[in-house]
């Protein structure tokens, strides 16, 4: 595909395919990893994990590991007791019965996932360390695993935290008041179980830690893959009962996260402690085993759904009980993700008024779920599309036409639906005839009908999402119990020279923000691309910000930085007109160049004001004025984004082997004003992979013991480029009001949207059989047994 070079003369850059500055250094083995940094005298740590899911701990036998030549030191749970804090839990949802258990970074006297860390060994190579782990000696009592969420609520389960009763840890109801009356008089009533089963990130990187303790300022610096460097350096300073200002928090290249990288870990904190402890570097880095054991997986709910319809096709309401799976602890954000990030967007983009949801948050014996690609959203989204499929099913009516009688008209917007949230703007029906008419949905049922004849099962799966993102009103998320405000930050200085550095508090890792964002100023403060510099991820460098995650990146740094250069120019206006002796109201600031109204020939650059605003003498700033020509901004929106769409897919199901080939796959997005329409495609095709991923491939298993069999890229299936179809994306624009540069999230857009596309297309392929419902991930095994199930029922 041809990208078209933005052109210096117009120095318009927002809406041009301008290719990422990054990935020269990316592609070329350039970028600066964790484990790439190396430091004099560094010293190595690995953990010794359980191998057990529930058990005592009885004794652990450090002598053989300790008498390994270059082993420096074997600590236990016990013997940092008192030393490290509790790992926090940042999302404390109110009104919830909520219970957060006390989790430590190395058990103490007990296990609660097969993985739980309860030793680290610190040696004089990863090597050695990874050696001496294998003869640290550890006696185990075994006690019975808690591992369905359905039965870990009984009286007869073993409790996995003494202080938290049930195993629950939480109780999150929505109810909008009308729920119980709107289904008993609705014409017609759909139900179905389903699952959202539980899956696992592998971003390129897996985790890791370096921690610098300096001894002669007190400060210990830590380099760390993490998404969100300050709200990372805030809970590390809880845990180890340190100031902020006493850590410093610096995010290298970091090579992707998917929402893994926003805990707060006990194994960094861990690293930190030991730094100062034995004065020299500690590093650790997980092993991709390591990965899948010990960082946080991603959905896992059971989902009981029920939705109220009359006759025509007017959808009345939706409820769902739901069991959300915790794992062995709560981990940062995790309370939230099933109950305000999913509980709140069931609506979707229908005009449903009576909405019910009961989740309960369960503690089991495996690694925690925290947020993953969507958080939440998926979930929302796949009940919703999959029971707007179910119902069309039922009243024998094209599921196309059952949402589009259904949608929020465009003339409704801004729209609060009855969970309590203001959709910001959307043309749901525009977004679903765009898809309609690129895949020729028509010709599409014909065909379809055609080839039924034939004996071949040939289905078209629709997904009208909508997600809540841009996660940012500071009022909104503190009254759902959330740790701190999600506002973000920009310092935008212009040099003596007019070059532009620009530091903000999101922390791009892979999305493509270092390019959009010198975009996004260089045409705020109309100077060349190649002149401005983003930097990011270095709490000792930029004001404090809240991280990137929930496909606020673009939306709320972006609308900081565009904050702090509009400041810059009516600033630097001010200069100018001083400088040409005119009035300011006089001054028109146009391609560059600040000149009178009417006359080109007369005018100041940027960089002229800028060398100006430092110089600072006599006749170059007005009296009075400040020097230098920078500004920081602390950009709070008023609202959330809601970017919105509707994919359609078309699917062929081989009738002996069962295997699922993608024929089509039609993507129309809407996320508002595009700066980067490259960037954008790039993070929907991406999106549209991890949810193809779950429909048809990715799933974690634990056996009957807790064990994670799904412990490497070899069991864990996850699909290459051989397995991917086609995508042909396209968009609408809706701008957003909520934020100075019209933008909505995009990042999580595809992996939303995906799902229950691919679901709904596999279960139209299958329901002349007679299937209604299968849950993900659809493996031609699962379809096999189905039909011979749907076989054995009719004889």
């Amino acid at each position: 595909m041809e990208i078209v070079q933005a052109e210096e003369k117009d120095l318009h850059y927002s809406g041009t395919r301008v290719k990422r500055r990054e990935d020269q250094r990316m592609i070329t083995g350039h970028g600066q990893y964790t484990e790439d940094i190396k430091l004099p005298g560094t010293l190595y740590a690995s953990f010794v994990r359980s191998e057990y899911a529930h058990a005592k701990i009885l004794e652990i036998d450090c002598k053989k590991a300790l008498s390994i030549k270059g082993v420096v030191g074997v600590l236990t749970g016990k013997d940092i007791e008192g030393k490290l804090n509790p790992i926090p839990t940042a999302w404390n949802i109110p009104g919830a019965d909520l219970h957060v258990p006390k989790y430590n970074a190395i058990a103490v006297d007990r296990v609660r996932y097969a993985g739980d860390p309860v030793a680290v060994v610190i040696a004089e190579s990863p090597y050695i360390a990874e050696d001496a782990v294998e003869m640290v000696s550890v006696k185990y009592e075994p006690l019975e695993p808690v591992l369905d969420m359905e039965k870990a609520e009984s009286q007869s389960a073993p409790l996995i935290y003494e202080d938290v009763p049930s195993n629950r840890a939480f109780l999150w109801k929505l109810d909008t008041g009308n729920v119980d009356e709107t289904f008993r008089n609705a014409d017609l009533v759909v139900k179905q179980r389903i699952v959202n089963q539980r899956l696992q990130p592998a971003s390129m990187e897996t985790r890791g830690a370096l921690a610098e303790y300096n001894s002669g300022t007190g400060i210990t610096t830590v380099w760390m893959t993490t998404q969100n460097p300050h709200v990372h350096r805030f809970l590390l300073s809880l845990v180890l009962g340190i100031p902020e200002h006493r850590l410093r928090v610096i995010a290298p290249d970091v090579g992707g996260g998917f929402g893994s990288k926003i805990s707060c870990y006990g194994p960094e904190a861990v690293v930190c402690y030991l730094s100062k402890l034995y004065g020299r570097p500690v590093k650790w880095n997980e092993t991709r085993r390591e990965n899948f054991l010990a960082t946080t997986h991603g959905r896992d709910h059971i989902q009981y759904v029920e939705m109220a319809a009359r006759k025509d096709g007017t959808v009345l309401g939706i409820r769902a009980k739901v069991y959300a799976n915790m794992g062995a602890w709560l981990s940062t954000a995790a309370p939230g993700v099933p109950t305000i990030l999913f509980g709140l967007i069931l609506p979707g983009q229908y005009r449903i008024k009576a909405i019910g949801c009961e989740v309960h948050g369960i503690l089991t014996n495996t690694v925690a779920v925290d947020a993953y690609r969507g958080a939440g959203r998926p979930e929302a989204s796949f009940i919703v599309e999959r029971m707007m499929d179910i119902l069309a099913g039922e009243l024998k009516m094209d599921p196309a036409e059952l949402r589009r009688r259904n949608f929020i008209p465009a003339g409704e917007f801004p729209h609060a639906v009855p969970t309590g949230l203001v959709y910001d703007s959307g043309n749901y029906e525009r977004a679903l005839d765009k898809a309609m008419d690129v895949i020729g949905y028509s010709d599409l049922r014909k065909e379809q009908e055609r080839l039924r004849r034939e004996g071949k099962l040939i289905g078209i799966g629709i997904s009208s999402y909508i997600e809540v993102s841009g996660l940012g009103p500071s009022r909104v998320v503190r009254s759902t119990g959330f740790g701190l405000g999600l506002w973000e930050s920009a310092t935008v200085r212009v040099h003596p020279t007019g070059k532009v550095s620009v530091f903000t508090g999101g922390n791009p890792h892979g999305q493509g923000e270092e390019t959009t964002f010198a975009q996004l100023a260089a045409d705020e403060l109309q100077v060349p691309m190649e002149d401005v510099e983003i930097f990011h991820g270095d709490t000792g460098m930029i004001p404090f910000g809240m991280g990137t995650y929930g496909s606020r990146t673009t939306v709320v740094a972006g609308g900081a930085i565009a904050v702090s250069c509009r400041k810059i120019v009516e600033k630097a206006r001010k200069i100018a007109a001083y400088l040409l002796g005119i009035p300011e109201l006089d001054v028109v600031f146009e391609g560059g160049k600040f000149h009178p109204q009417g006359d080109m020939e007369h005018f100041r650059t940027m960089a002229d004001v800028a060398l100006a605003a430092y110089a600072a003498g006599e006749g170059e700033v007005p009296e009075g004025m400040e020097p230098g020509l920078e500004n920081t901004s602390f950009f709070d929106p008023e609202n959330f984004v809601y970017p919105f769409g509707t994919h359609i897919c078309q699917v062929e199901v081989d009738p002996e082997t069962f295997k699922i080939r993608i024929r089509r796959y039609v993507a129309v997005d809407d996320c508002g004003k595009q700066i980067n329409p490259m960037i954008v495609e790039g993070q929907i095709h991406g999106g549209i992979a991890q949810g193809l991923a779950q429909a048809l491939y990715e799933e974690t298993v634990f056996d009957d013991s807790g064990t994670l069999l799904t412990a490497s890229l070899s069991d864990y299936a996850m699909p290459t480029a051989v397995e991917m179809p086609v995508i042909e994306s396209y968009f609408t624009e809706t701008p957003s009001p909520h934020n100075p540069i019209g933008v909505k999230g995009v990042g999580e857009a595809g992996t939303i949207a995906a799902p229950s596309a691919v679901v709904n297309a596999v279960m139209d392929a299958l329901s002349p059989l007679g299937i209604r419902h299968i849950d993900m991930p659809l493996k031609p095994e699962k379809i096999w047994k189905a039909v011979n199930a749907q076989k054995s029922s009719h004889k």
